[in-house]
């Protein structure tokens, strides 16, 4: 079993990125009544194009058994909330071409996420509020879905 820890910037780098208002410098627009927080994340689409799509997954329940990791090696993944929502990201550096050993966090209202090309993940799991997710990401021909099915389900808790 292991332990959701909050998701941070920092904590999160070796996977991806955290993308939430005040991680960047902002300028203000529309009359000085709108933050713009700009190019926030570092999109890495090889042979397609960058698509926005939508997503929306059941809530899944705590302690979590998880039980696939998937990676991307043609793009990488950004998931952004469309209502208040907390979700689990799962993530795993590789080990030669499999998963290596899974850390888990906790994003929150406001936290957005962009996985990496080539990382392992779980897939979206949103805990509470709602399920629904904008996803901007590679679209496109060629083999861009690898799928790790674990041998026993990693439990994760709070």
């Amino acid at each position: 079993m292991i332990r959701a820890q909050p998701i941070t910037a920092t904590a999160f780098a070796p996977f991806g990125e955290v993308i939430e208002s005040g991680c960047a410098a902002s300028i203000l627009i529309n009359d000085g009544k709108c933050q713009r927080f700009t190019d926030l994340i570092t999109l890495d689409i090889v042979d397609g194009a960058v698509g926005l799509s939508l997503f929306d997954a059941q809530l899944r329940d705590i302690p979590y058994a998880c039980t696939l990791l998937e990676r991307h090696p043609l793009g990488s993944q950004c998931f952004i909330p469309m209502q208040n929502s907390t979700y689990l990201v799962i993530v795993a550096p590789d080990a030669d071409g499999v998963p290596g050993a899974p850390l888990a966090f906790l994003a929150g209202a406001g936290q957005c996420v962009n996985i990496a090309r080539n990382t392992w993940h779980g897939v979206l799991c949103p805990v509470a509020g709602s399920g629904l997710f904008a996803v901007i990401d590679r679209i496109g021909e060629g083999p861009n879905l690898q799928e790790f099915t674990l041998a026993d389900p990693l439990i994760v808790a709070l």
